[in-house]
């Protein structure tokens, strides 16, 4: 398993309309994507800061992640997510280390990624996502994917 970079840092926030000029004003630089993943019940941004991304999430129901997220824990923070080359091979050796993986098959995740998360209590209280690009191909015939 090797993680090659931080790849995003997710940011719950309750409006996403508010939240983009905001970090447009903070970080100098408009969102160059923003997507809806249906699947995760979000609507997302993505900020580009030297090689590392920001990521807004704002909840589009009130029980999706995010909204919970919210509710108890109020705006802010939600995630790291590390790039990996396999996810396949990743999610296993993690596993077998004892982390406790939030889904057991990679799912399609924002900006283009095989997303699977970590549950904080595996990871000192911090949410661990792991991500590989979906052009790197993993094998679709023989391995079950979450839409």
């Amino acid at each position: 398993m090797h993680f090659t970079k931080v790849e995003h840092i997710g940011i719950a926030v309750k409006d996403i309309a508010a939240a983009n000029t905001l970090y447009t004003n903070l970080l100098g630089a408009a969102p160059y994507k923003t997507e809806t993943v249906a699947s995760e019940h979000v609507v997302t941004s993505f900020f580009k800061v030297g090689e590392t991304k920001i990521e807004l999430l704002q909840a589009t129901d009130p029980s999706s992640a995010i909204a919970k997220h919210i509710e108890k824990r109020g705006e802010g923070m939600h995630h790291v997510a590390y790039a990996v080359d396999d996810i396949k091979a990743s999610m296993t050796a993690l596993s077998k280390e004892g982390f406790r993986l939030l889904n057991e098959v990679p799912k399609k995740g924002a900006d283009n990624k095989w997303v699977c998360f970590i549950h904080p209590k595996s990871c000192n209280g911090v949410l661990v996502e792991l991500c590989q690009d979906r052009g790197e191909r993993i094998n679709l015939e023989t391995e079950q994917v979450a839409e």
